[in-house]
């Protein structure tokens, strides 16, 4: 049973959309509260295409309606999140750079995405069940609750038949309206949140006889409605003619010639044309809100023209914000018909699903921002435990304190956590360093603390996880940490005797401060010491001088202990080495 919470107060995007969104549930259904029925179930909804890997870019259309859904249910209200998984969409081609896959399923480009092979290897039926499931599962690990809709289910059990033969027979109104668009010119490219969706792209570029976008149109006039060949399954089709009262359809297929003559009332191999089987769907469902890319929401688009056909069905246009642009650290934008995209279960491998949920959460709509796979994660998540921090004091902003609460909870309650989540950063050195020795790592992570040692690597999980995938899957392998095995004695015999006494003031304070603060201390103060001051002396006490004398410092640490000038943070990387290592590579 559900848990309802406490309203977040009206301080960030999410609230402000769960207002407009009840308001308009409200307004379709009046009556229901002075009437005493039931409130209506508000309806929200996503739509994915697993044409291939459903990527970061794809989790906008996710997130945005699951984060106001989540508040609408906070706030006592039913809500149904819709996912519609567009798999009755034609397989336009074969995604580059998809493991398991070759040019022989060229052959099937045409198809729909639930009647091609799924990828060499893949336990799953077909191409559409292959990508649905990453994604599902990815899904639940970030707490999303929908309801999930196969397309090729709805078309093929006939459940949209009705609505069907309403379209063939409005083919006239409908075929007015995106008129009103097909004479406009196009307008100016502008940056999108992906390539055109599947369906969008055919109306762009066509295919075979007809594009996809508008239907069919041609000496036997427009219509709405295109047929699979009942030959080679492939919508290569074109529609001949349509007699509105027997139902009669005839079509003729371009790729094998095959044509046929059926009634559209009891036939369930095809589907309504993009630009109307979405508004057939808002209607059919009586959604209220569902976001659109850019690319949905420019002039003569698909939100846009939706907004009057849906008026054909008898329903309304949702609320439909737009939303920008999601990239990734050091990549171009992100494409799903191209191999190789990050995609959310990527994301989860590295980082833990508070933090992704926070990323989307944090940010409006039309706001871009980075998903982060280089070394800009560990920035990320040093930000994140400063927020975790502030709102565990009450020091945090107000609409920081409500994309945190979006971030670690939803109305069902708490996401797991890493009980003692200890700094990424930290944990992805650890890991680096012990290259899959965990008891090494237990032993350097139970240094960190010693009034308060982890008991087992438990404790830091799922976190520590995440932090050893990044370092093994996203570090480049010249920048991996490998300690020497012996001392650099060319080196050690070339100090001067400022450098010899550097290290004997480190070596003699070991033992005493063997803890992650002890040794940042220690590291810090040793230049400190030399110069005449206080190893407690602060910045500002302190001559500029000092500051190069402890990079230098540094810079001779890590040559000495990884043959580099650069490393894990010194305090980390002395724990990971170990004491009697530290010693012999030191030259004690």
């Amino acid at each position: 049973m559900p848990i309802v919470a406490q309203s977040t107060e009206t301080t960030d995007w999410v609230s402000r959309f769960a207002d407009e969104v009840i308001e308009e549930s409200e307004r379709r259904a009046p009556g229901a509260k002075t009437s005493g029925a039931a409130a209506p179930v508000v309806v929200v909804a996503s739509g994915l295409s697993p044409s291939g890997p459903i990527h970061l870019g794809n989790l906008r259309e996710v997130m945005t309606p699951h984060l106001v859904a989540d508040e609408i249910r906070r706030r006592g209200y039913q809500v149904r999140h819709l996912i519609s998984w567009d798999d009755y969409d034609r397989y336009r081609k074969v995604p580059a750079g998809v493991p398991g896959v070759d040019e022989t399923w060229a052959e099937h480009i045409g198809k729909p995405l639930t009647s091609v092979p799924a990828p060499k290897g893949s336990p799953y039926a077909n191409w559409a069940e292959h990508f649905k499931a990453a994604m599902v599962e990815s899904l639940a690990e970030l707490g999303v609750e929908f309801d999930g809709i196969s397309q090729t289910e709805q078309y093929t059990s006939g459940v949209y038949r009705e609505q069907i033969l309403h379209a063939m027979k409005h083919r006239g109104d409908i075929d007015a309206i995106l008129a009103q668009y097909r004479t406009k010119k196009a307008p100016a490219k502008k940056q999108q949140q992906k390539p055109v969706d599947e369906a969008e792209l055919e109306a762009a570029e066509g295919s075979g006889a007809a594009a996809e976008d508008d239907g069919s149109s041609g000496s036997a006039g427009y219509f709405p409605y295109k047929p699979y060949c009942g030959n080679c399954e492939k919508d290569l089709t074109t529609v001949t003619s349509y007699d509105d009262d027997s139902t009669e359809l005839t079509y003729s297929c371009t790729s094998c010639g095959f044509s046929e003559t059926v009634r559209l009332n009891e036939f369930n191999r095809g589907k309504l044309v993009w630009k109307v089987d979405w508004p057939m769907r808002w209607a059919y469902e009586g959604v209220i809100f569902e976001p659109s890319g850019v690319d949905h929401s420019s002039p003569g688009s698909s939100f846009q023209v939706g907004g009057q056909i849906v008026g054909i069905f008898g329903g309304e246009q949702p609320i439909g914000p737009m939303y920008a642009f999601v990239g990734i650290s050091g990549m171009a934008k992100m494409s799903s018909s191209k191999g190789g995209v990050p995609t959310p279960a990527d994301a989860l491998k590295i980082m833990e699903p508070q933090l992704l949920r926070w990323l989307y959460a944090r940010r409006r709509p039309n706001q871009s921002f980075k998903v982060a796979f280089d070394q800009e994660i560990q920035r990320l998540y040093d930000e994140w435990d400063r927020l975790e921090a502030k709102v565990a004091d009450g020091s945090a902003l107000p609409a920081d304190v409500a994309a945190h609460s979006r971030a670690v909870r939803t109305a069902s309650g708490e996401l797991p956590r890493t009980p003692r989540p200890l700094p990424y950063r930290t944990l992805a050195s650890v890991a680096d360093i012990t290259a899959g020795h965990e008891d090494q790592a237990l032993r350097i992570l139970s240094d960190l603390d010693p009034a308060n040692p982890l008991a087992s690597l438990d404790e830091a999980r799922p976190r520590y996880d995440k932090a050893e995938a990044w370092i093994n899957t996203h570090v480049p392998a010249d920048q991996r940490t490998i300690v020497r095995d012996e001392p650099d004695t060319e080196l050690l015999k070339s100090l001067d005797e400022q450098g010899r006494e550097s290290l004997r003031l480190l070596l003699d304070g070991l033992a005493d401060n063997w803890s992650l603060d002890g040794l940042t201390h220690l590291v810090y103060g040793v230049p400190k010491v030399q110069a005449g001051f206080s190893a407690d002396a602060t910045p500002k006490e302190l001559p500029a001088e000092i500051k190069t004398a402890q990079r230098s410092f540094f810079a001779l640490l890590y040559q000495l202990l990884v043959s580099r000038d650069t490393g894990p943070r010194l305090p980390t990387l002395l724990l990971a080495v170990g004491q009697d290592r530290v010693r012999h590579l030191l030259g004690a």
